[in-house]
Order: C-alpha cells, then sequence, then structure tokens
C-alpha cells in the first residue's frame, strides 16, 4: 500500500465559474509544483477537459481522473470519478443530454471553454453548465458505479448545493461510501446530527477555481499503487 497526496476536486476554464487561468496544462502543472500525486479535474456537469487534462498531467509525472461535479435534479453536487477515461466521456454524453437546454451568456456566467492537448481552446459548451440536470441523487451511486466509476456528495458543509443543505440530512438509506467536507473542522458536528457519515471515508478537496486555491499534499489517501483503478477502488472501499 501507498500513501497519495490528492486534490479530487478541481474546476478548469470549462466550468462557467473557472478562472481562464484554470487551463488543463496549467492545471497540471500547479498540481506537480505544489506535489501533489493524484488530481481530479471535475467541471461543472462535464469531462470536456479530460482527455487534455490527463495528457498533461502524464506529462508532469502525476496521476489524474477524469471526472465531473453533477448537479442532481436536486440541485446537490457530487463529484463522480472514473478509472476510464473512455467510460467518463461516455458519462459526459448521458448527463449533458439531461442538463437544463438553457444557452450559456459568457457576458454573465462566463466561458466554458474546450482544451486540447496543444493547450489550445478547441471549442465551447453552448448550454450552461451549472444547471441541474435530469438525475436523482438517490440514484447516482448505482449510474455512476454501471460506468466504472465512484461518487461522493460534494462540500458536505456548505451553505448551498450539499446534500445536507438541500435535502436537510443524509438519507439513511445512502449508498456512497466516502464524503467531501471542505472544513474539517465542522467534522465533527456533522458526523453527530448525521451518523450516517460515521461510516464513511471523509476526504477534504479545494474545489479550486484558481490555480493559487490547488490543495498543498496535505492530506493523503491509501492505495494499492499509483493508478486510476486503484485509487478509484480505495475510494470504493475505504
Amino acid at each position: 500500500m501507498i500513501n497519495l497526496s490528492y486534490d479530487l476536486h478541481i474546476h478548469s476554464c470549462l466550468s462557467p465559474c473557472g478562472d481562464d487561468d484554470m487551463t488543463p496544462a496549467n492545471i497540471a502543472g500547479m498540481a506537480a509544483l505544489k506535489g501533489l500525486d493524484v488530481i481530479a479535474v471535475t467541471d461543472h456537469n462535464s469531462c470536456k477537459n479530460c482527455p487534455a487534462v490527463l495528457h498533461f498531467a502524464e506529462e508532469y509525472g502525476i496521476l489524474a481522473l477524469p471526472g465531473m461535479e453533477i448537479c442532481t435534479s436536486e440541485e446537490v453536487h457530487a463529484v463522480c470519478l472514473f478509472s476510464s477515461l473512455s467510460r467518463a466521456m461516455e458519462f459526459d454524453e448521458y448527463v449533458y443530454e439531461r442538463l437544463i437546454p438553457f444557452p450559456n451568456k459568457e457576458e454573465i456566467f462566463g466561458k466554458q471553454q474546450i482544451y486540447n492537448k496543444e493547450d489550445v481552446v478547441c471549442g465551447t459548451v453552448p448550454n450552461l453548465l451549472i444547471n441541474s440536470v435530469d438525475i436523482s441523487f438517490d440514484g447516482l451511486w448505482d449510474l455512476v458505479r454501471s460506468y466504472g466509476g465512484v461518487m461522493f456528495p460534494a462540500h458536505l458543509d456548505k451553505s448551498a448545493n450539499s446534500l445536507i443543505s438541500n435535502l436537510g440530512f443524509v438519507p439513511p438509506d445512502s449508498q456512497f461510501t466516502i464524503a467531501e467536507v471542505k472544513d474539517l473542522s465542522k467534522l465533527h458536528e456533522l458526523k453527530k446530527r448525521n451518523p450516517y457519515l460515521e461510516e464513511c471515508r471523509i476526504i477534504s478537496n479545494s474545489d479550486a477555481h484558481y490555480l493559487e486555491d490547488i490543495h498543498e499534499p496535505r492530506l493523503t489517501i491509501e492505495a494499492m499503487e499509483k493508478t486510476r483503478e486503484a485509487v478509484v477502488q480505495a475510494l470504493l472501499h475505504p
């Protein structure tokens, strides 16, 4: 077993709220500069920058998982990570078909830029990615597992777009085995109010929208080896 420093919730400039400097090459470069072992770029409802991210991460000698931060029909944010890029892109298509078809207005919401493996803009996403999709949180675990991935509710301690803020509680019949808490000082109170979390692995990610916010290598996850498959398995079986 090895300990891998991680940041598994990072936004690129594909997310309209992501800074323009959050290109795939810049993200991979900053993660390498900070000394991280594993990263995941998880844009809102899209994996379309994952091919470029994985390319540059490999160049910098770090491991990148393809993923997205989905916004469910309840407007709950959840991070979905995959061991296979091809399965992630299939999931991307499935999700985009269920996204509210509301056009993005760059002057209001920001750009939604797709980058190629030269770190050059090669396209944009027309529909606004920060809207919800017609997929419920209740069925999300099984859906993501059917694509060979793992899902965890994002930033449980936030006052908006978290499972607890939007539903008011953690459903006792939930299936997730891992959960994200941004401010770990709030973990004790969260567990006290939501006993389900006692059985979960708790991780903390940056949810970075700016390069400087990507985490330092202060937290680790134990995995069998430094591969996407091993990291997903480690998340599935805490």
